[in-house]
């Protein structure tokens, strides 16, 4: 016979109404209201409202994993873990986005995959109000703030605050270009650059500005573009108050201030003309060869 628990007052929660089967599980509840955590980690310092929160972290520190994947002997501090991992295996995606076709493996995921729809961004920095979607983005921006660049080159003096924006430099010094375009023989040490000059060959122009309904190949390029409706000018000249809606229009400009006067190209005057005329005329087609 089932036996059913007949609804307490006593057992619900005054702020929210949510109901719990004791009242152990109720105080547990009442912390999220309160903000109580009474669990503190004495190795890190870290504090919890949940004892099973405070348990699974602590085997963090002491490494105790005592869920083993059968299937690749990898293991983990907690069941609901190794359950999630078992997904990679099964490629099973529970988790569907109601709004699209989305399916992920974990829930988590999904939550921050619907911000994308709604748009929301609970993320907020406490210096600035700037609100992110993710967690990670409040993080990394964070760094802007403290001037923190933990990732540095070990060949010359730079310092990044992504470690893919370090991994991206190094390519400067290794001269790595491992995506090669099958068109014409370029290649790119990046993938997006290498993903914009395939967009070349193929000439299809998705990015369309709503101002004028000039279309443009890259996304890059309608940015640019769009500066000319705007009036933005975010390059400033650092030696006067000029600035430029354009990186080259500023790296030209520079030159002024420098004192360079394109003598590589055979030319000491300021004539953007005949700095053109100096330069050969290269024509691509899509067998990869080159003409004048």
């Amino acid at each position: 016979m089932e036996c059913v628990k007949e609804e307490n007052d006593d057992d619900a929660c005054h702020q929210c109404g949510k109901s719990f089967s004791s009242k152990a599980s109720l105080k547990e509840h009442m912390r999220i209201h309160t903000g109580e955590k009474p669990f503190t980690c004495p190795q890190c310092g870290k504090s919890f409202s949940r004892k099973r929160c405070f348990v699974l972290h602590i085997r963090l520190h002491i490494g105790v994993k005592p869920f083993a994947c059968q299937q690749c002997g990898k293991s983990f501090s907690c069941r609901g873990t190794l359950k999630a991992h078992l997904r990679f295996h099964s490629n099973e995606k529970p988790f569907k986005c109601p709004q699209c076709e989305k399916s992920f493996l974990i829930k988590r995921i999904l939550e921050s995959h619907i911000r994308v729809h709604t748009g929301e961004k609970p993320f907020t920095c406490d210096q600035c109000g700037k609100s992110y979607k993710w967690s990670n983005s409040l993080r990394v921006h964070k760094l802007i703030h403290s001037g923190e660049k933990p990732f540095k080159c070990d060949q010359c003096d730079k310092r990044f605050v992504l470690e893919k924006e370090l991994k991206a430099h190094m390519k400067t010094h290794t001269k790595e270009k491992p995506y090669l375009c099958s068109v014409c023989g370029k290649s790119f040490s990046w993938l997006g650059s290498f993903k914009d000059h395939l967009k070349i060959h193929s000439g299809v122009k998705e990015y369309l500005c709503t101002d004028c309904g000039k279309a443009f190949i890259t996304a890059t390029q309608l940015k640019v573009h769009h500066r000319i409706h705007t009036g933005e000018k975010p390059y400033k000249c650092s030696h006067c108050e000029k600035s430029f809606g354009q990186l080259g229009g500023l790296q030209h400009h520079e030159r002024i201030h420098t004192g360079e006067k394109l003598e590589r190209f055979g030319h000491s005057g300021n004539s953007t003309d005949s700095h053109k005329e100096a330069l050969p005329k290269i024509k691509v087609n899509m067998t990869g060869e080159t003409g004048h």
